[in-house]
């Protein structure tokens, strides 16, 4: 399949004729990293964006002391990541490693910026996707500094349903580890919150996969209404 073809199903691309794509399919560099290796690392030059062809890609930031890490999210196929290189000269302000063994769209900055001011519809594209990415981290902002590690695991099992259509199940595309690391706590933590959840019938978990039993219940414990006896 020729390339222009692979970017119709992109969110950043839609509804873009094919005339565009094909200009698109013109600067992009296919790359390919392994599990485990850094695509770059905060403050490094921003020198383009990126689109996940397949894999997933953490983006993570470090903690002054120690290097704590501190998940931001996890980007899969057709998500595109890195884009306020394209606007700024500023560096990237966070770490991006493959999480398993990726393919990635690379599109230079340079080449793209070119492309924008030939046709400015490529820019409202992308400012839309930015908005809604700038309202779900203000959310993760808002669970990470005011609410107890109780409700922002309820609020996160919340937002993994919606993704998925309101789905009852959930599938952790994470270890409990990661999970936890997202949502600024431990392990341990999180373990017992699950089982909190689950002696309450919020939730029932096997394995990486979770129920959820109470969506009711569960909204209330996001939003502080409710407490985990």
């Amino acid at each position: 399949m020729k390339l222009e073809h692979q970017l119709v199903g992109i969110p950043l691309f839609e509804g873009l004729p094919l005339a565009q794509l094909k200009a698109l399919a013109g600067i992009c560099r296919l790359c390919t990293y392994r599990k485990g290796q850094l695509i770059f690392a905060e403050g490094d030059e921003g020198v383009g964006f990126y689109i996940v062809q397949s894999g997933r890609v953490r983006i993570f930031k470090l903690s002054p002391e120690g290097g704590k890490e501190q998940i931001i999210h996890f980007f899969g196929p057709g998500d595109s990541f890195g884009e306020v290189a394209v606007f700024t000269s500023q560096g990237f302000p966070a770490y991006a490693k493959a999480e398993i063994s990726s393919h990635l769209l690379f599109f230079p900055r340079a080449e793209f910026v070119a492309l924008i001011r030939e046709d400015p519809s490529l820019a409202l594209n992308m400012l839309a996707l930015l908005s809604l990415r700038l309202h779900r981290f203000t959310r993760l902002i808002e669970d990470l500094s005011l609410k107890e590690v109780p409700a922002r695991l309820a609020a996160h099992l919340i937002y993994l349903s919606e993704r998925d259509g309101n789905s009852a199940e959930i599938k952790l595309d994470t270890s409990k580890a990661q999970l936890a690391a997202s949502l600024g706590t431990i392990p341990a933590t999180l373990s017992r919150i699950m089982t909190r959840m689950g002696r309450q019938r919020l939730i029932r978990t096997e394995g990486n996969c979770i129920t959820i039993l109470d969506r009711i219940g569960l909204q209330e414990t996001a939003s502080a209404e409710r407490k985990l006896l």
